[in-house]
């Protein structure tokens, strides 16, 4: 009996319910806190280009893919590496362009390595009620790799152009004119919305944009460098296809405009990502 009453006495009671208060506030306050995670996540999507060939959204769109590395490091911030395949293709009788008659065309494809960073702008944390969406915003930097190609309408082939200088890049005729590089950086900007479907899966939709330091995405820049009696450089004479593929339908002459070099090229994408987040295994106030 003295047990007993001891057990229920006023002050232990009030004592146990004290206990339980801190240990139920300790883990809400826990449940609060954001735990840093990484994700990783694949990406799906159309991409385009817009230059000399395309100046329209998502006109001649194709194929984009790719894989993703995000670390949350708080519920706004986080870092994220990207590694993106994208395929880019233009041609002026698909185009709204004022100069049709060029005939030029190309694809490419592009591999994309990318650092960026992302701004949630409303707080993000997968597993919390509170927090199950956000918009997002990110910048960064990126090292890529494009080809550019066309048809040669004698064969049927498929050639490299960078190789051809099909603007005159290489020659003597044209000394200031060097050929452009394959790899080149750009900066990557865009932004989307996530959604926590659960504490270990978001799916992340994204628009993003490419601003390139280069007009040669489409191998289109600046003038012709021959035809219709004004000769070719020798060094383009000499090389199979270069003055096919400069001048399709043979109907310019030197000088003659070919592209705008005082605009540089972009590229573009738009999918949707499924990440999902590693480590995802909770410890103390499990229930």
């Amino acid at each position: 009996m003295i047990m007993k009453s001891y057990i229920l006495s006023v002050p232990n009671i009030k004592t146990l319910f004290v206990a339980i208060v801190f240990v139920a506030f300790s883990c809400v306050g826990k449940a609060q806190q954001f735990t840093p995670n990484t994700e990783v996540g694949i990406l799906l999507g159309t991409s385009y280009y817009l230059g000399d060939l395309n100046t329209t959204h998502f006109n001649n769109s194709s194929v984009a893919a790719g894989l993703v590395i995000r670390k949350n490091i708080d519920r706004r911030f986080s870092y994220k590496a990207e590694l993106l395949y994208l395929n880019l293709a233009a041609d002026d009788k698909n185009s709204n362009n004022l100069d049709t008659n060029r005939g030029l065309h190309f694809k490419s494809p592009i591999y994309e390595l990318s650092g960026q960073i992302e701004f949630n702008f409303l707080p993000y944390d997968p597993g919390n009620a509170l927090y199950t969406w956000t918009p997002f915003v990110y910048a960064g930097v990126s090292l890529f790799h494009f080809n550019p190609q066309a048809e040669n309408p004698a064969n049927g082939e498929w050639v490299d152009l960078q190789p051809l200088g099909t603007e005159g890049q290489g020659t003597t005729s044209f000394p200031e004119r060097n050929k452009y590089a394959l790899v080149q950086f750009a900066i990557p900007l865009g932004g989307g919305l996530k959604i926590a479907v659960n504490p270990s899966f978001n799916i992340i939709l994204e628009y993003g944009i490419r601003k390139t330091f280069t007009d040669y995405l489409d191998d289109v820049s600046t003038t012709f460098v021959g035809g219709n009696g004004d000769p070719y450089p020798i060094e383009m004479s000499q090389e199979e296809d270069a003055v096919e593929m400069s001048d399709p339908t043979g109907t310019h002459k030197l000088g003659n405009q070919r592209g705008d070099p005082n605009k540089k090229d972009w590229y573009s994408f738009a999918g949707i990502t499924l990440s999902f987040k590693l480590n995802n295994n909770t410890k103390d106030c499990d229930y």
